[in-house]
Formats: structure tokens, sequence, C-alpha cells
């Protein structure tokens, strides 16, 4: 099952991805997470893996695929980047950073002043998620930009499932109202995590959000702060998490699964 994991910056969902690739690992998942943040330097320090080398490097860098890529519109043609389905064993070792059945790679990061938009990340993103086939006990995680960039590139189609993280914040709010729009237009089922929600702030995201798509609502873990804050790994064991990895392991047990 391919889960892609999205809300506005700052909402913790790099934080979530981390707790719940990490929950599935202990029910005896094998998990892969791909880190589709361009911007984001941190998430390998929460798995207490080491940084994997660009996936884009594999196809010639940024420049070598968006050339690709610009070739393809002025011809019409599609872009075509895998030859033949891949399972996850199959992704290339130097691209992987892994630690038992936790897996993480990286599709590519901004190094460089001037050097442009993150585009072909997001070409490549797509085509990778559309193009890996999981077994019956895998799980890919995508931890994706803040925003909604990912849905105007069309990310999500080789997802099965979103999940989105809301914060007690407006901004939260009104995200949700467009990734909910967003979501029923791919086609793709969303369900919604409340983060650091507690006391009214909690009480109101519930009445602002739909109850029935809200697997869970994440407290305060004075730990998980901490550990995030020094680059730690995550060291949590949290039943709200663990009861949102069994929630997607029965769904996709019922099928929704690529």
């Amino acid at each position: 099952m391919k889960i892609l994991i999205c809300g506005k910056g700052g909402c913790g969902k790099s934080t979530l991805t981390a707790l719940l690739a990490q929950s599935m690992v202990r029910k005896g998942c094998n998990v892969l997470v791909i880190d589709n943040d361009e911007s984001n330097f941190g998430l390998h320090r929460q798995l207490g893996l080491d940084l994997p080398q660009d996936f884009l490097n594999y196809f010639g860098g940024k420049k070598e695929l968006g050339a690709k890529m610009r070739n393809s519109f002025s011809t019409g043609d599609t872009v075509r980047i895998f030859e033949n389905k891949w399972e996850i064993a199959d992704i290339p070792e130097d691209y992987i950073s892994a630690n038992g059945n936790l897996s993480l790679m990286a599709v590519g990061k901004i190094h460089d002043f001037g050097e442009g938009c993150a585009c072909p990340m997001g070409v490549l993103a797509k085509h990778l998620l559309k193009n890996i086939d999981v077994g019956s006990n895998d799980f890919v995680f995508v931890d994706t930009e803040a925003g909604i960039e990912h849905f105007g590139r069309g990310v999500e189609e080789g997802c099965d499932a979103l999940l989105m993280v809301i914060d007690p914040s407006y901004e939260s709010i009104r995200l949700s109202e467009k990734i909910s729009s967003l979501a029923e237009v791919a086609g793709k089922e969303l369900y919604y995590i409340l983060n650091r929600a507690e006391g009214e702030s909690k009480a109101i995201l519930h009445e602002k959000v739909p109850e029935n798509r809200i697997l869970g609502s994440l407290p305060v873990l004075e730990s998980v702060f901490r550990a995030g804050l020094l680059g730690n790994e995550f060291n949590v064991e949290s039943e709200e998490i663990d009861s949102i990895a069994s929630f997607l392991m029965d769904l996709k047990n019922r099928g929704i699964n690529s």
C-alpha cells in the first residue's frame, strides 16, 4: 500500500511519517519511506538512518532529466522514465538507506543556490510511485513538501490513500477544504490526523473537519519534540500512532491497494 502524507508547512508531516513507519516495522511490515520534500533535511535523522543520495542522480541528475522532459514536451511524446515495474527490492542500493525492514530513499534535494526549480523531482516522484509494485507485506509512505504543489504535479496518481496532518491553525483548516476537493477529483481516499491538538483547539478541529475521516489526534509528545530538536532518532511508542497503523493495515487487507 502506498500512502502520501500532506499538509501545511510545520504541521508535523515528517514527524507523522517517521512515527508511522517505525510503528509499521514493529508490527512486522516491510516499510519504504520516500522523502519527496526537496527542502527537508531532517527526516532521515528521525528514522535513525543516513541520508541517501538523491534518486535523481540515477537518471543523470536534474539537468539531464529536465532536458528529457523538455524534449518530450516539444515532440508531444509522453515522458518515459522507467522501462519495467520495480519492487522495493529492485531499487538500487546506492540510493537506499536501510535498517532491517525500514528503508529510506530521497527523490531529490535543493543543494545549490540558483540551481533551478524542483519540477524534475516532481515528475520523477510521480513516475516512481506509479512504477513501484508493493507486496502483501509492503507499505510505502511518501513525505511531501508543504502545500498542494504535488497535486498539481500529479504525484498522488500512484498512491492508494492520502493522510493530511492538521495542526490547530486557520491555515490548516482552509487547506483541508482544498485538499479534500483535490483528493475527490483524483479519486483518492483522504483521512485526517490532528496534531498537537488539545483542549479547545481539538474540539474546534473536530467541528471543522469531517468526523468520520479523522483517524486520530496526537497530543504534544515531549520526547518527540526533544528528539526532533536535537536531530535524534525517534524512539517512541504511541497508542495513537499504533492505532492509525492498525487502521491502515486493515485498509490494505480490505483491498484499498494498487
